[in-house]
């Protein structure tokens, strides 16, 4: 079951990094001084990545506790 342990741990590892990216985006577009529309739009743009990201990570924190359960 180590196979599923550091799948998942490389899935998590992957989802955080799209978390960080989707911060660094929303904080970059509040740096630019964009008016008030521009602002929600970008952040409306950067919610479908930050909600992926986050499944991703969870779905790879699953695996990794079956793995160690499996194990």
């Amino acid at each position: 079951m180590d196979y599923l342990i550091w799948g998942g741990a490389a899935l998590s590892l992957l989802g955080l990094a799209g978390l960080f990216w989707s911060i660094a985006k929303v904080n970059r577009a509040r740096k630019a001084k964009l008016t008030d529309e521009e602002l929600r739009a970008a952040v409306q743009k950067a919610l479908p990545l930050n909600l992926g990201a986050l499944f991703l990570s969870v779905i790879g924190l699953m695996l990794v506790i079956l793995g160690v359960f499996l194990g």
